[in-house]
């Protein structure tokens, strides 16, 4: 599944990031970041691939299975794709709040474009519009 497949708008219900073993090669296991996020009832998963320590990418999206930990009342969120600017081109999706108009997650790759591409995977719950205030 593409990121560009989620943009429009959704209810967000869920979000967790974690770690996970990835195979890399023969035998050789790495630590991976990984977030889980639940949109319209439907339960995501995007890893990071570690790569070689200097560049890192987000895996293609998943639909999955897992419980997601941190469960709350549906938000609704717009899904868009990062705007590119002239220092690099990104794949990477934003969900923002249509209340507060703030990005509460966004995954994918930044820097796509230059020798080192990035991993992308920011949670920022206090930009829900049920933790203004809080």
């Amino acid at each position: 599944m593409e990121l560009k497949d989620l943009v429009g708008l959704h209810e967000l219900s869920g979000v967790d990031t974690t770690t996970e073993k990835v195979k890399q090669w023969y035998d050789h296991y790495e630590d991976a970041n990984v977030v889980r996020f639940v949109l319209d009832g439907k339960t995501y998963k995007a890893i990071e691939e570690p790569d070689d320590g200097y560049r890192s990418y987000c895996k293609e999206l998943e639909v999955c299975n897992e419980v997601v930990s941190n469960n709350f009342p549906p938000q609704k969120v717009m899904g868009k794709m990062k705007d590119n600017d002239t220092d690099s081109v990104d794949d990477t999706i934003q969900f923002i709040d249509v209340v507060t108009g703030k990005v509460v997650l966004e995954v994918g790759t930044d820097n796509t474009d230059y020798y080192y591409p990035y991993c992308v995977m920011n949670w920022s719950p206090e930009n829900l519009a049920c933790n203004v205030g809080r």
